[in-house]
C-alpha cells in the first residue's frame, strides 16, 4: 500500500495515539500554564524567540514554531490499572464535609496511581466516588501537551472525561481540539468533535475533522464518523465512516483519494483506493478510478510476505477505453497490464528472484499506467532465477524473455530469449598466483519464421575464460600481469553457413601497472594532499579477423570512454572477441583536503597506442586502422561542498576535433532551496544539446522552477519545464508547464500540479516529473518541511 495513501488515516490515528497516551495511564508531568490559551498557543513562539537549535531546523517560510516538548515526571510508565489505588489530593485550601465531600482550591493536584490532573479547584464526592476538577487544566508529557476546561474522574471505574480539550504533538507539529475526550477504560477512548492540523495557531488552512472517534487499543484500530478534510474551514472531502489503525497492526478501509491530470491525451481523473488487510502475511489494495474521456479504470496490487521474502502482483484493467477506440479504429476498448516481482533470500548466500511484465498494447504505459512499477520502454523483460555469491565465487542461473511492445521494432531487431542463462565465476589465491574463471552457458531462442541467413539461427553457446595472474601490490604502486584464454563453443539450429557446431579460442595477455606519488601543499590556507598516479596497461589478444559467420545474440560495440582504456575487448557480450595489441598510457591526479579528507578535484587523461589494425567487426562495425585513440579525459572538481563540476570527453589529436563531450555544473544550497545545473552534451555528427535547470526562491515562500533543453543540430527546443512553487509552514503547491519530445519528434504539452499538506501527503504528479528533470529536487522535497 503506497505510503502517501495511508497518511490521512495515519493523521487521525495520531489523534488517537495522543488520547491513549494522555488518558490511558501513561505517565505525564503536570504544570500550571496559561490555561486560557490552547495547547498550541502555550508552546508557539515567533522565530526570533525560539531556541537556536529549533531555529536551525525551522524552514525559512515558517514564521514561528513550537518550543521543545517538556520532560516527563518520574511516574512509572506503562498501562496501569489505577482502580484500587489510594487517591491523593492537595490544594492551597481545603474544606471537608465528613463522609461526603472534599473541596480543594488553589493549585489543586489529584493523583491515583499513575493518573494525575491539576486545576484551580476540585470537588471529591466520597459517596459517588468521583473527582471533578475545574478552572483550567494543563497536562504536559513527553511529546505532547493538553489543556481542558473541566474534567471528571471516576475513582472506582477509572473513567475520565475531559471537556473542551486542546492538544499539541511536538514531534509531528500537529495541533487540534476536541469537544470532549472520554476514557471508558484503559483500552477504550471516545472523542467527540475532534480536529487535527499541522498549521500554526490561528491558521486553519486545512484540517481533518470528525464528529465521533472511537479508539480501541485492545483491537488496535479506531473508527470515525463524518470524517472530512476542510480547507479554510470549507469541507472539500467527506467520508461518512472510516476505520483506521492506531498501532502497527494493519486495518482494512478506504485510503486517501487521488485526483489530478492523466496523460496529455486525456482529461482529469479521480481515484478512491481501498486497502484490504486479508491476513498478517498478505494484503491487497484495490484502486478504482474514473478517467475523463476513457472510462472506469481499475488497478489492483497484492503483496504476499513469507519468512524468505516478498512477492508483489500488480494488475491494471480498463474494459472500454473510449479514447483509445476513437484513436485506433477497429481496436477493442479492453486494455490491461500485469507486473509481478518476487524476491526470496535463502540460507548460505542463495537468493531467488523473478520479474514479469506484460501489457496489452504499445500505448498502455503512456496512457494509463500510474502505479505499476513498469517504466516506459520498447521491451519488457521477464526474468526469473537463482543467485549465489560468497567471498571467492558467484553463480547465477535464470530464464529471460522479452515482450516487444513497440510496433516499429522489426523481427530482426527483437532480442533473443535466454532459456536458460547460467553464469559461474571464481577468483582464488594459489600461493603467489591468482587463478580466476568466468564462464557462461546460454540457449538463445526467438521466432525466426520471417528471418533469413544468420538472423534465423537459434541455439546454445558455452563460454569459458580461465585466467592466471600475478598480483603485486605496494604502498607506492602495483602491477598485475595475467594470461587468459577466451573459449567459446556454439551448437546452433537453423544455421546455414556451414557446420552448426563450431568453437573459437582466443589467447589474451594483459599487464596492468601503476605508481603512486604524492605531496602536500596548500591553497588559500587549506592544506591539501596532491597525488600523481601514472598508469600503463598493455593488452594483447590473438583473435581471428573474420568472425561474421557467428550470429549476434547479445553483442554490441562499446562506446569508447575513459574507462574503456583499461579493457582488452571493445565488444560486449560473447559473440565477438576483439583483436588487440595495444598500450594505454594514463595519468590521474587527485587533490584531497587534509582537514576533512574530502576529494576536492580529480583530473584524468589517457590514450591508447595501437600496434596493429583492429580487424574484428560486428557486421562492419568495430574495425579501425588508426595508430592512436582519441585522448580520453575526465575531471571532477568540488571547490566547495555544494558545487560539483564534472566533464568528460574525447579529443582527436590528429584532426584537432572533439569527438564527444559531456560537461555539467551542479549547485545546491545547504537546505536545497537553491538548485542550479548547466550541462552540455556533444557527439560528433549525432547530437549537440545544451541544458539549463534551476529552482530559485524569489521570496521565502515562492520559488521559480525551470528547465530548458536546446538541440543545436535541430535548431530547436526539445524539452522545457517552467513552473511556480509556493510553501508555507503547513502546505505547499506546485504547478509546472512541461514540453516534451514525442516519438514522432513533435513537442507535446502538459500541465502538472501537486498540492502537499504537511503531515498528510498530497495529490498530483508534478513533484516526480520535476525530480526527473532537475538534479537534487528529490532531496529538496524530502527536506521541504524541515532539515532531517
Amino acid at each position: 500500500m503506497p505510503t502517501s495513501q495511508r497518511r490521512l488515516l495515519t493523521s487521525v490515528s495520531r489523534l488517537g495515539s495522543l488520547a491513549l497516551a494522555a488518558l490511558g495511564g501513561v505517565s505525564v508531568a503536570l504544570a500550571q500554564e496559561q490555561t486560557s490559551s490552547s495547547a498550541a498557543e502555550i508552546d508557539w513562539r515567533p522565530r526570533a524567540e525560539l531556541p537556536e537549535s529549533v531555529r536551525a531546523e525551522l524552514p525559512v517560510f515558517c514564521e514561528g514554531g513550537y518550543l521543545p516538548s517538556g520532560a516527563v515526571t518520574d511516574t512509572p510508565q506503562g498501562r496501569v490499572d489505577n482502580s484500587g489505588q489510594p487517591l491523593q489530593a492537595s490544594g492551597l485550601s481545603a474544606r471537608y464535609e465528613i463522609d461526603q465531600t472534599l473541596y480543594l482550591e488553589g493549585d489543586v493536584r489529584v493523583r491515583q496511581g499513575s493518573f494525575e490532573v491539576q486545576g484551580s479547584q476540585a470537588r471529591y464526592s466520597q459517596t459517588e466516588g468521583t473527582v471533578s476538577v475545574d478552572g483550567g487544566l494543563v497536562s504536559r508529557g513527553e511529546g505532547f501537551l493538553m489543556t481542558g476546561d473541566s474534567a471528571r474522574y471516576d475513582v472506582d471505574s477509572g473513567q475520565f472525561d475531559l471537556n473542551t480539550a486542546t492538544f499539541l504533538l511536538h514531534e509531528q507539529e500537529m495541533r487540534g481540539s476536541a469537544g470532549s475526550l472520554t476514557r471508558l477504560s484503559n483500552n477504550l477512548v471516545l472523542i467527540q468533535d475532534g480536529m487535527l492540523t499541522t498549521c500554526g495557531p490561528g491558521q486553519n488552512d486545512w484540517a481533518i475533522v470528525a464528529s465521533d472517534i472511537e479508539l480501541d487499543r485492545a483491537e488496535g484500530f479506531g473508527t470515525a464518523k463524518h470524517l472530512r478534510l476542510e480547507v479554510l474551514d470549507v469541507p472539500v472531502f467527506y467520508w461518512p465512516w472510516a476505520s483506521f489503525p492506531i498501532d502497527d497492526r494493519r486495518k482494512t478501509g478506504f485510503l486517501y483519494p487521488q485526483f489530478g491530470s492523466s496523460s496529455a491525451d486525456s482529461g482529469g481523473f479521480i481515484a478512491l483506493p481501498y486497502y484490504l488487510n486479508l491476513a498478517p502475511h498478505y494484503d491487497a489494495t484495490l484502486t478504482p478510478q474514473y478517467i475523463h474521456g476513457r472510462g472506469l479504470f481499475t488497478e489492483v496490487e497484492g503483496r504476499y510476505l513469507t519468512s524468505l521474502g516478498q512477492t508483489t502482483l500488480q494488475v491494471g484493467y480498463i474494459g472500454n477505453d473510449s479514447y483509445f477506440k476513437q484513436e485506433n479504429p477497429g481496436e477493442g476498448g479492453g486494455r490491461w497490464a500485469l507486473d509481478a516481482t518476487t524476491r526470496a533470500r535463502f540460507s548460505s548466500g542463495w537468493v531467488g528472484y523473478g520479474d514479469y511484465s506484460v501489457v496489452s498494447d504499445e500505448d498502455y504505459l503512456s496512457d494509463l499506467n500510474r502505479s505499476l512499477d513498469i517504466n516506459q520502454a520498447t521491451h519488457l523483460e521477464r526474468r526469473g532465477g537463482f543467485r549465489y555469491r560468497d567471498r571467492v565465487q558467484y553463480f547465477d542461473a535464470y530464464l529471460s524473455d522479452y515482450q516487444t511492445i513497440a510496433d516499429r521494432i522489426t523481427d530482426v531487431d527483437k532480442p533473443y530469449a535466454q532459456l536458460p542463462d547460467v553464469l559461474y565465476g571464481t577468483v582464488r589465491d594459489i600461493g603467489w598466483l591468482e587463478a580466476g574463471l568466468e564462464s557462461q552457458y546460454t540457449w538463445f531462442e526467438r521466432e525466426n519464421e520471417n528471418l533469413a541467413g544468420l538472423d534465423r539461427a537459434n541455439g546454445q553457446r558455452i563460454r569459458a575464460v580461465p585466467e592466471l595472474a600475478v598480483p603485486m601490490r605496494a604502498i607506492w604502486g602495483f602491477a598485475r600481469p595475467s594470461v587468459s584464454v577466451d573459449y567459446t563453443r556454439y551448437d546452433l539450429e537453423d544455421y546455414t553457413l556451414g557446420d552448426s557446431s563450431f568453437d573459437r579460442t582466443v589467447p589474451i595477455a594483459e599487464w596492468d601497472s601503476g605508481l603512486y606519488f604524492d605531496r602536500r601543499s596548500s591553497l588559500f590556507g587549506t592544506p591539501y594532499n596532491q597525488s600523481l598516479e601514472p598508469r600503463l596497461y598493455y593488452a594483447w589478444a590473438d583473435a581471428d579477423a573474420d568472425q561474421n559467420d557467428i550470429p549476434d545474440f547479445d553483442t554490441d560495440l562499446q562506446t569508447f570512454r575513459f574507462d574503456q582504456l583499461f579493457r582488452p575487448d571493445r565488444f560486449t557480450g560473447g559473440d565477438r572477441v576483439g583483436d588487440a595489441n595495444q598500450l594505454t598510457v594514463a595519468l590521474t591526479s587527485r587533490f584531497n583536503d587534509l582537514m576533512t579528507g574530502a576529494e576536492r578535484a580529480r583530473f584524468s587523461i589517457g590514450q591508447v597506442q595501437y600496434f596493429r589494425d583492429r580487424e574484428v567487426t560486428l557486421f562492419g562495425q568495430g574495425d579501425a586502422t588508426r595508430s592512436r585513440s582519441p585522448l580520453a579525459g575526465e575531471l571532477a572538481v568540488y571547490p566547495v561542498d555544494n558545487l560539483e563540476i564534472r566533464s568528460s570527453g574525447l579529443w582527436d589529436a590528429e584532426t584537432g576535433e572533439t569527438e564527444e563531450g559531456r560537461s555539467q555544473l551542479v549547485y545546491y544550497s545547504d537546505d536545497y532551496r537553491y538548485l542550479a545545473s548547466v550541462g552540455h552534451t556533444y557527439r560528433k555528427s549525432e547530437i549537440e544539446q545544451s541544458d539549463l535547470a534551476a529552482v530559485v526562491p524569489v521570496t521565502d515562500r515562492v520559488s521559480l522552477i525551470g528547465r530548458w533543453v536546446y538541440d543545436s543540430r535541430l535548431d530547436r527546443t526539445v524539452g522545457s519545464l517552467a513552473g511556480l512553487e509556493y510553501n508555507n509552514c503547513c502546505w505547499s503547491f506546485q504547478v509546472v508547464h512541461q514540453n516534451y519530445l514525442t516519438d514522432d519528434r513533435e513537442l507535446d504539452t502538459r500541465l502538472l500540479f501537486q498540492i502537499q499538506l504537511k503531515g498528510l501527503g498530497g495529490t498530483g504528479g508534478a513533484s516526480s516529473n520535476i525530480a526527473d528533470a532537475i538534479y537534487g529536487f528529490d532531496e529538496r522535497e524530502r527536506r521541504r518541511f524541515g532539515t532531517p
